[in-house]
């Protein structure tokens, strides 16, 4: 049997029988015991797709109508014109190829890249470095756009990007624990509706199998489906 800490152990005892609404769910979060830190508030979709076919891999973006209580670190791939305004959007570099050559020489310290499709051309040759950290633009992911400066304010203000694992799970940041609990159950519930809005055509059967919230450092509490 696994030991768990004393606070660990408490939380578990709190945790309800089976599957809760919404709203219980997060006044069951709310109820744990804390480390001093703010954690974020996680929430994890388990879906009946199948992750190796192309035509029910899911991959976006989402804005929590409440925010998660952080920003993100941004850059955009965009010409000299749109540079300025870009950062005075957010960003915390933009430019052309002196950018994309930055990053090739093995700079990577942000957590979006946002492009103009006319820069995909020179972003493409990043496709090694980015790839593997999940920080290449992509359309479906709203991070290659026409539009770079409002991209740039939205995910500098904490939209976020998501796609399913090979699992076909989708996870994502819902809040802070700070949040008050009402903001909480309308982040949650904002996700549990987007999820049901992108399912794909192709997916049969059963498609939400489970739905999990949980803070950084606390157990999960399954979502009544």
């Amino acid at each position: 049997m696994p030991k768990f800490t004393k606070r660990h152990q408490s939380n578990l005892d709190l945790l309800p029988d089976g599957p809760v609404t919404v709203d219980e769910a997060v006044k069951v979060l709310k109820s744990f015991k804390a480390p001093k830190f703010d954690q974020a508030v996680n929430a994890v979709a388990n879906l009946g797709i199948d992750p190796k076919q192309a035509d029910q891999a899911l991959r976006g973006s989402i804005s929590m109508p409440k925010g998660i209580g952080r920003s993100s670190r941004v850059i955009a791939f965009c010409n000299p014109d749109l540079a300025a305004k870009a950062t005075e959007a957010g960003a915390l570099e933009a430019g052309g190829e002196e950018l994309v050559n930055k990053i090739a020489g093995g700079w990577t310290d942000f957590d979006v890249a946002i492009a103009s499709p006319d820069m995909m051309r020179f972003v493409g040759r990043l496709g090694k470095v980015l790839g593997p950290k999940g920080l290449m633009p992509s359309p479906k992911a709203g991070t290659v756009t026409p539009d770079v400066v409002t991209a740039v304010k939205e995910f500098a203000a904490g939209k976020q990007e998501y796609r399913n694992d090979d699992g076909g799970n989708i996870h994502i940041v819902v809040g802070r624990m700070s949040f008050a609990e009402g903001d909480l159950v309308e982040n949650l519930q904002f996700f549990i509706d987007t999820v049901e809005r992108i399912r794909p055509a192709a997916t049969k059967g059963l498609y939400v199998k489970k739905i999990v919230i949980s803070g950084t450092m606390t157990p999960g509490v399954q979502i009544a489906l």
